[in-house]
């Protein structure tokens, strides 16, 4: 089980590395064998799937978000933890609220990751 002193540290080191736009910070946080789903990958993809499936296409994806939103800035709203994954509940870019499940391998990196949107 995760425990709580590690769920903030990765919070807000997460939260920090996106609002520091930094991509090797943010990609720091993924394993190679990455699951990520998002129903922006479809719209921004134009991927009917809404998921990749490896580091160097995710790190394409979101060079390509952060150059959308040159202003975005993510703010924690709340950390849910279970055993080897968190939710992460936070506002996001134009004011949309996201939450996003991760879930770690055994050397505390993601390797699924579904995020979703208010609408």
């Amino acid at each position: 089980m995760l425990d709580k002193e590690f769920a903030s540290q990765f919070t807000n080191d997460w939260i920090n590395s996106w609002n520091s736009h930094d991509i090797q910070k943010i990609m720091s946080h993924y394993d190679d064998s990455i699951s990520f789903t998002s129903p922006l990958i479809i719209q921004f993809n134009n991927d009917p799937t809404g998921t990749i499936s490896n580091k160097k296409d995710l790190e394409d994806y979101f060079i390509r978000a952060l150059k959308k939103f040159p202003d975005l800035h993510f703010e924690l709203l709340s950390t849910f933890i279970s055993v080897n994954s968190l939710v992460i509940h936070y506002k996001s870019v134009n004011n949309m609220i996201a939450m996003e499940y991760f879930e770690f391998n055994d050397r505390n990196q993601l390797v699924k990751v579904k995020a979703h949107y208010s609408y």
